[in-house]
């Protein structure tokens, strides 16, 4: 069987969303390298994986599947009984937290690593009125994870066992704990609680190592 392709930048926090999963799993995967920076994904050898030009897109034998959480989504389901079972039905925490973080989390944590990690690695400054608008976001929403890991039965997301809600988390997470907002995280006993539970699986620690990141200003 040919190996697992995962294509995209090792950077993307949607391809190590990607990646976060197969390492759960144990499967065996390469990245192939697709460089934004020179227009990689708009060529037609990739535009044939994906139309849309976007990292990352995933080949499993003769399965092509783009946007990082339909392939956590496939690899979850396609390889259920490997590994940590991720999609236990069924599940309206499951469910309902996998919204979540795409409707509600990422789309405020992501604009924070842009401006905060990225933008300053391609030479640019952070658009603080950005900053301020996206922190102030994301603080609503994880004043709402707070409430929810609060509750008894919330170890994690979908309840006492790590799921795909937890996992598609993990990326953007870790990102966000490398910007100075990293404290909208510690702040909250519970959120802490639970991102240092969920970083410290065997397989995202596996999977942060092969994340480029910049080395840390000197104090």
């Amino acid at each position: 069987m040919a190996p697992i392709k995962l294509y995209g930048m090792a950077l993307s926090g949607n391809v190590v969303r990607a990646a976060a999963v197969l390492n759960e799993k144990g499967l065996d995967f390469e990245i192939v390298p697709v460089d934004l920076r020179t227009g990689a994904h708009k060529h037609p050898d990739f535009l044939a994986l994906n139309p849309f030009g976007q990292i990352p897109a995933l080949q499993d034998g003769d399965e092509v599947i783009y946007e990082s959480r339909a392939i956590t989504r496939y690899i979850a389901t396609k390889y259920k009984s490997q590994g940590s079972d991720l999609v236990p039905t069924p599940s309206a925490k499951l469910e309902t937290w996998l919204e979540v973080e795409s409707h509600h989390f990422y789309p405020a944590a992501s604009p924070l690593v842009f401006q905060l990690l990225i933008k300053p690695m391609m030479g640019g400054a952070p658009d603080a009125a950005v900053v301020d608008k996206n922190a102030a976001d994301l603080a609503k929403v994880l004043d709402v994870y707070e409430a929810h890991l609060a509750k008894e039965g919330n170890k994690y997301l979908a309840g006492d066992a790590y799921t795909l809600a937890d996992a598609n988390h993990l990326s953007y997470m870790f990102l966000l704990s490398k910007t100075s907002k990293a404290e909208l995280v510690a702040s909250r006993p519970h959120v802490k609680a639970w991102w240092e539970d969920i970083s410290a699986r065997p397989a995202w620690i596996k999977t942060i190592a092969a994340i480029p990141l910049p080395p840390s200003p000197s104090a």
